[in-house]
């Protein structure tokens, strides 16, 4: 007989989209290898959000709110898009429709790590 898993149930409220956006991408780069940095999160959030990049008065917005540079966001888009993190829809920039949740609604994650045996 397997023994039971224990679950673990962490609860945290957020009023911003944006925020729970941010910490969405952040626990999908804590438990994979991709290891994005903050303003790659706040990148995926912020598209997220947003719907796409391609936009200028999206981009000056983000540069503005993080504090960024045109040139630092055209090298994160392309780190991101050869992760499949961000892709070119009909012209624009959006997140993976594969990663994409809608975070107006808030967000409920059930993260499974198993072990292999062999």
């Amino acid at each position: 007989m397997e023994p039971k898993r224990k679950i673990r149930v962490l609860k945290l409220s957020e009023q911003d989209s944006l925020v729970i956006a941010q910490r969405y991408f952040r626990i999908l780069s804590a438990i994979s290898t991709f290891n994005l940095t903050e303003r790659e999160i706040q990148l995926m959030a912020f598209t997220a959000i947003k719907g796409n990049l391609s936009y200028s008065n999206n981009r000056e917005e983000f540069c503005t709110t993080y504090k960024s540079s045109p040139p630092t966001i055209n090298n994160i888009i392309s780190k991101l898009k050869k992760l499949n993190f961000l892709i070119k829809d009909a012209g624009k920039i959006k997140v993976n429709p594969a990663l994409l949740l809608d975070f107006d609604k808030g967000v409920t994650l059930q993260i499974s790590i198993d072990k292999q045996n062999g």
